[in-house]
């Protein structure tokens, strides 16, 4: 892979998608910052992460020719990647939040954003972000209910090797995509999805409170929760929070 370190840019998503439109990039490239500015997450929230403590960095994934139908495996791939990854570190009650936060227990260790191009009826690349708290040990008191590596374990860890390590597991989970291994991804998500089968308060859009169990991801990519009367719904990503 070709790695390109930037001391310090305000978003390194933002740099990636400018060079890929501008150049022709090679397979898995890495964007890597040690001071992120301006990093940003779902729906244009902002990551906050100390320098030179945490991986903040984009990897540039090319020829997918992946069907916009079968988009939430892209997810899958990708989130499972950034899991399996952490979960090597011995983390304990690790999860994925959907659509693709890794939790610890009820905490929040890393956020992932992912950008695609659409050509025709084909995804055919993408920008991935990836904000992983590893050694910062305090964060702003404004931000709730997140943690670290290093808070959880009580060990530093190599910036360098595990994001080394974060990229071979994206060639990985991506080859499943390639190879069509859709089932396995999703049953690998499912079954570390957070709060899954349990009941849980939600809000809504309209910040209106109400009880449901995740029950499953819908074929668009979508929360399915069971509610009350025992229907199930579907949620998209700006449609309901846990409460």
């Amino acid at each position: 892979m070709k790695t390109i370190k930037l001391n310090a840019i305000d978003s390194t998503n933002s740099f990636l998608k400018d060079l890929a439109q501008n150049s022709d990039l090679e397979n898995y490239t890495v964007v890597v910052t040690n001071n992120q500015t301006n990093g940003r997450g779902q729906q244009h929230q902002t990551w906050h992460s100390q320098p030179f403590k945490n991986l903040t960095f984009s990897i540039f994934i090319n020829n997918l020719n992946l069907d916009f139908k079968n988009k939430k495996y892209l997810n899958f791939a990708i989130s499972l990647a950034v899991f399996e990854a952490v979960l090597n570190k011995n983390i304990k009650n690790l999860a994925i939040k959907w659509p693709n936060d890794i939790m610890a227990g009820k905490k929040k260790i890393c956020g992932i954003l992912i950008e695609t191009t659409i050509k025709g009826s084909k995804i055919k690349n993408c920008v991935i972000g990836i904000g992983l708290n590893v050694n910062q040990i305090n964060f702003p008191k404004n931000i709730k209910n997140v943690s670290s590596l290093k808070n959880i374990t009580e060990k530093e860890f190599d910036l360098d090797i595990l994001l080394n390590e974060i990229v071979d597991n994206f060639k990985e989970k991506i080859n499943y995509l390639s190879l069509l291994k859709f089932d396995e991804l999703e049953t690998n998500y499912l079954n570390v999805l957070y709060k899954k089968n349990i009941p849980t308060m939600f809000k809504d859009s309209n910040d209106v409170l109400f009880m449901g169990i995740i029950r499953s991801v819908s074929k668009y990519g979508n929360l399915l929760i069971e509610l009350e009367d025992e229907t199930l719904k579907e949620f998209g990503i700006k449609e309901v929070s846990l409460a």
